[in-house]
């Protein structure tokens, strides 16, 4: 549905950054975030608490008034309003809000913990930048790219994790600490990882022998992750070089923030604008073929029935398309020609 009036220029503003009102509104935003995210911060420090409460209270309110006008005015402009209050940054949006009204309700005997706990969670507005951050989205693609791998290496690292805290179960015992397999388990994570709290710690010879390997275990396989990652961070930013290609000599590998090629010195497009402006025209495509489709069939074919309740004959189809009338006699046909 094409946005018009009022909704549509708040769509630019809000959801856009091509314009100096929507560039300011984001400006304003940001700041609003970092400074309510700091009030959050200092609310925890008891003496800052004590001596400003009444002045970080009422700034709280504001800026969760102020939060509570942009989720709603979101939400108002949006294009599709179900896709966004349902999206990450929909239900961050919400985040941002909802503890301060839900501190409002709470009753009861442990209204001081849950209203500590509510005002915690404020701290969520912080994730209303990424938004902001295209690097973060960059590596948040990355992770995506790389879960299956990531999965599979915590599983093979569980299978470790278990088979090793069985072993020292059998071999310590509850005599020096290991009461039971999944508290060796934990000893094993706490060793593997190359943490070592001092908690528990293995007596005899082959206990120490196991608790060694582990740690080179540790040593070898802790990097996996980070190397996972790495390729794939490397394999999305070969993508996004791919996808900025030049119009004059149409060779891609660019960098994101390049604004000439560096092969002809040609002027690049806006890359992002472009993607855009062919979203545009794919759903302006898919409108039209559906418009197309619904015009065929509510078209009557030859011999259905009329809305008068008479079928269509081949003949009367085949004057009409002739610019003839459907009173035409034959006689009056036969004499054209």
């Amino acid at each position: 549905m094409a946005l018009t009036g009022k909704r549509k220029w708040l769509n630019e503003v809000i959801f856009g950054t091509d314009t100096p009102a929507g560039k300011g509104f984001d400006v304003v935003l940001i700041w609003a975030i970092l400074i309510s995210v700091a009030l959050v911060l200092l609310v925890s420090v008891e003496s800052i608490a004590g001596q400003y409460g009444e002045l970080l209270f009422a700034l709280e309110w504001f800026f969760t008034a102020l939060f509570t006008i942009e989720y709603a005015a979101r939400i108002y402009c949006a294009v599709d309003r179900r896709s966004y209050i349902f999206s990450f940054y929909g239900i961050v949006d919400l985040l941002a809000i909802l503890p301060s009204y839900l501190a409002l309700m709470v009753t009861g005997a442990g209204y001081l913990l849950v209203i500590r706990l509510l005002r915690v969670l404020r701290i969520f507005r912080v994730l209303k930048l990424v938004r902001y951050l295209q690097d973060a989205n960059l590596l948040l693609r990355s992770l995506w790219q790389a879960r299956r791998k990531i999965l599979v290496f915590y599983a093979g690292v569980l299978v470790i994790c278990i088979i090793f805290g069985a072993l020292m179960f059998v071999v310590e015992g509850p005599i020096h600490g290991f009461t039971s397999i999944p508290k060796s388990v934990y000893w094993t994570i706490v060793t593997l990882t190359t943490v070592g709290f001092g908690d528990i710690t293995p007596q005899t010879t082959l206990g120490q022998t196991i608790a060694s390997m582990t740690m080179l275990i540790g040593y070898s396989i802790i990097a996996v992750p980070t190397g996972i990652v790495t390729a794939e961070l490397a394999q999305e930013l070969g993508r996004e070089k791919l996808l900025i290609r030049c119009d004059n000599c149409s060779r891609a590998g660019h960098d994101r923030d390049a604004e000439y090629c560096k092969h002809c010195g040609y002027k690049l497009e806006d890359v992002q604008r472009e993607a855009e402006k062919l979203e545009e025209k794919k759903a302006e495509e898919k409108k039209a073929e559906k418009k197309k489709a619904e015009e065929k069939v509510r078209k009557p074919e030859p011999g259905e029935a009329r809305s008068d309740g008479l079928p269509h004959s081949g003949a009367e189809e085949e004057s009409r398309r002739q610019g003839e009338g459907p009173d035409s006699s034959p006689g009056s046909a036969g004499e054209d020609r």
